[in-house]
């Protein structure tokens, strides 16, 4: 008896150490909508709700039939609260939709890497977060990757993310870093970071156009992608153009797409529209190519 009782704690201890997730292969099923590129649509909390404007629910309610997928990338920003309540009002909302949450984008006013009660303040508020993808079902929430006065320095980076991520494993929610702002977030800094926490729940989510902010090079934007692919697990951001400065920087959705499958990448792709136009029909075109390029692919 004592034997197949340690050899259950064992197993039990072993499938604790990876998320489980368990992926749709169908290719639509592999897609979700952000809500960010509609955030003119969208009511957030604290602006004027606007004539027309959505609540984050009822948006949600025209996902499949306005774009045939069947996620939703929830932005924290289009959130009313964090209370149970609502969160389970929410929940219920997505389910009624037909919708599977995959991720939520976290964008708090936290410092990670700030004093002592700024951290311990950081780190509360992250965990609400996580507390509220466990609620919606979502497999991970992504958060920023912190820096200090001198960005080069990871260590208050990889401590305050492993303490996140330690509780994200209690939660059996992922924890990614997307590679984003420029200076704290370029590609090779998030893969050192995540490499020296070394856990499952802290992956990254390939953003398929923001690295060319740092250096407008398709080959640079390729080889990022490449390596951010090895360390995904369940959520890269689909876009074809991202505007700075008046200017558009333009990637090859199809060569990104088999870079994710040469680096047997199985999670979910979210549609992020960025730029100018109809965020519905930019949106409607990324799905078009990602269900092209996912077809071929399977």
């Amino acid at each position: 008896m004592t034997t197949l009782l340690n050899r259950r704690q064992f197993l039990a201890a072993a499938a604790s150490l990876v998320p489980a997730i368990k992926f749709p292969t169908d290719p639509r099923h592999r897609l979700s909508v952000s809500t960010y590129p509609f955030r003119d649509e969208i009511v957030s909390p604290g602006t004027a709700a606007g004539a027309g404007k959505l609540k984050l629910d009822e948006f949600a309610a025209t996902i499949r039939e306005k774009f045939d997928v069947y996620g939703i990338e929830p932005w924290s920003r289009h959130f009313e609260s964090l209370e149970p309540a609502y969160l389970n009002q929410l929940a219920d909302s997505f389910h009624k939709a037909g919708l599977k949450v995959v991720n939520i984008p976290c964008d708090v006013s936290v410092k990670l890497c700030g004093t002592t009660e700024q951290r311990d303040k950081a780190l509360t508020t992250y965990h609400q977060w996580v507390d509220a993808a466990v609620t919606l079902g979502s497999p991970s929430i992504r958060v920023h990757c912190p820096a200090g006065p001198d960005p080069a320095d990871l260590s208050c980076a990889v401590e305050g993310l492993k303490t996140l991520a330690d509780y994200g494993k209690s939660k059996r929610i992922v924890i990614n870093l997307e590679n984003d702002e420029p200076g704290s977030e370029d590609p090779a800094r998030i893969v050192k970071v995540i490499e020296a926490v070394d856990t499952p729940y802290l992956r990254a989510l390939p953003d398929f156009c923001n690295s060319m902010l740092i250096h407008n090079d398709q080959d640079y934007n390729a080889g990022a992608l490449a390596v951010l692919f090895q360390h995904a697990d369940n959520i890269s951001h689909v876009k074809d153009v991202e505007f700075s400065d008046g200017k558009a920087y333009r990637v090859d959705m199809d060569r990104i797409f088999a870079i994710a499958k040469k680096a047997h990448y199985r999670g979910y792709f979210s549609m992020e529209s960025e730029g100018q136009g109809d965020p519905y029909e930019n949106t409607k075109m990324l799905i078009a190519a990602a269900v092209r390029n996912l077809a071929a692919a399977s």
